[in-house]
């Protein structure tokens, strides 16, 4: 069994092209789970969601997939996300606010929970608290709190990084669309089950970011700030 995780799109729909077309090259993958944060940001939102519900991959909900879905039903303030729900329309926020949480997966053969891979887009709780790869193990596991899983697969911190705690190994996917690891590469996460070792194994994969289109893209667009938004990508930084 294969696995494929990416997350944080954030509206960079050129991006997402490279990922895809990189996981093509990767043989035969059994599902591609999508992280959440998929419009909110980017040049081209709407060109994000025709990709993502025209296919088969399992999509999760994001945190600014829910504040895009609450600012459009007045819940919250619409800030700065007025293009992206203009690009995306009322069909588009339909499509964000009815997205699962997460997707647990247990292997053929393996023993769930134990042995399960499960990705979420920020922890198994909630949207929003991050697993940072700078906290103590101690905080890692107030956020986890009592899941049991072989791996917690998410993005959100836009951090590339693997780390075992207890039992559960953490793999930060990063993200697909602004990377904030000083590492300009889209990244995403293939998981394959060992099923004689009983056991995941783990690549984080970079795929060189397409920064000369995606720059024509922003400058083209009707992004309230195209440059600083083109600044902001290719700090990759926070």
């Amino acid at each position: 069994m294969r696995i494929a995780v990416m997350s944080d799109v954030h509206g960079f729909a050129l991006a997402l092209d490279a990922v895809l077309a990189d996981l093509s090259r990767q043989g035969k993958v059994d599902e591609i789970i999508v992280a959440g944060d998929l419009c909110e940001v980017g040049p081209a939102p709407a060109d994000v969601l025709a990709t993502l519900r025209g296919s088969r991959y399992t999509v999760l909900q994001g945190n600014t997939d829910r504040n895009l879905a609450e600012a459009a039903s007045g819940v919250a303030e619409a800030g700065d996300v007025g293009f992206a729900l203009e690009q995306i329309g009322d069909a588009g926020v339909r499509y964000l606010a009815g997205l699962r949480f997460s997707r647990r997966i247990t292997p053929p053969g393996g023993s769930s929970p134990k042995d399960d891979l499960l990705a979420v887009h920020a922890n198994p709780h909630d949207l929003d608290r991050r697993l940072h790869p700078e906290m103590t193990d101690g905080a890692v596991r107030e956020v986890l709190g009592a899941t049991r899983a072989a791996i917690v697969a998410f993005g959100h911190v836009h951090i590339a990084y693997t780390r075992q705690v207890d039992a559960t190994l953490l793999v930060d996917v990063s993200a697909v669309g602004n990377p904030k690891d000083r590492d300009l590469r889209s990244k995403y996460g293939l998981f394959s089950w060992d099923a004689v070792a009983r056991e995941w194994k783990t690549e984080l994969r970079r795929v060189p970011y397409p920064l000369a289109e995606t720059a024509a893209q922003i400058r083209a667009s009707h992004l309230p700030n195209p440059e600083r938004t083109l600044r902001t990508l290719e700090r990759a930084s926070y």
